[in-house]
């Protein structure tokens, strides 16, 4: 038996395949998600988030978002996603560099919160690439 995953953001469906279990990262911790799961709803957090199938592992960054699992589906909703295979190590690094850089100089600028906190959230993303990045090494 297994599990649907689809990760949908504002711009497209990113990925929507079959798959035996998917880790999901949440404000509770990592969830390790298996068919037959018992439903939930969680908050995303940005970070990696590991897909099982066919005995082979990927992995994919995600963005903040939601996650509901429910009749052996797993939809996760969130602002950005990204399947790690198909990003390079370099456009991952300058990513990181770039984000981590704005982030400096809005918390350096008279910016407010709410902009501060998207510098924020891009650099998660960033970093979530990067640790993505690595464990699918």
């Amino acid at each position: 038996m297994s599990l649907i995953l689809e990760i949908v953001t504002p711009d497209a469906k990113v990925y929507s395949e079959e798959v035996d279990h998917v880790v999901v990262p949440t404000t509770n911790g990592k969830i390790d998600i298996l068919p037959n799961h018992v439903p939930i709803i969680d908050k995303l957090v940005a970070g990696d988030l590991k897909v099982e199938r066919d005995g082979n592992q990927e992995y994919l960054a995600v963005n903040s978002g939601f996650v509901e699992v429910y009749s052996n589906k797993v939809s996760i909703l969130t602002d950005e996603a990204l399947v790690i295979s198909e990003k390079d190590d370099s456009a991952i690094e300058d990513a990181v560099k770039k984000a981590q850089e704005a982030l400096l100089e809005g918390k350096k600028s008279n910016l407010d919160l709410a902009a501060i906190q998207k510098l924020e959230a891009a650099t998660r993303f960033a970093l979530a690439q990067q640790i993505a990045k690595g464990k699918s090494k």
